[in-house]
């Protein structure tokens, strides 16, 4: 028997953290590609989770070059050439 339990799993028990590329400065964005508005800077050796994902302006990056943007926070947006996933595809759902 179980009293009080709840069965609903928790979203941030399964959230994964990413790496910032080394010895980088990210710059955060408002939306997917460079003519969106910076946001927030994060500093070196930061960590972000990678809540979705969205096509957006193609960049150069430390890890390569793609168009795909990682959003790490309701309306802030980066580059995934700058954060190691492991992968040069998408690694989450494609944002709404």
């Amino acid at each position: 028997m179980v009293l009080g339990g709840s069965t609903t799993a928790s979203a941030t028990a399964t959230l994964r953290y990413y790496s910032v590329a080394p010895d980088v400065r990210l710059n955060v964005r408002s939306g997917p590609g460079t003519s969106y508005s910076i946001v927030k800077v994060l500093p070196e050796g930061a960590q972000v989770p990678v809540f979705c994902q969205a096509s957006g302006t193609t960049v150069s990056g430390y890890y390569g070059t793609s168009n795909i943007w990682d959003n790490i926070d309701n309306g802030q947006f980066v580059s995934d050439t700058y954060v190691y996933t492991g992968s040069d595809g998408y690694i989450a759902p494609r944002c709404a």
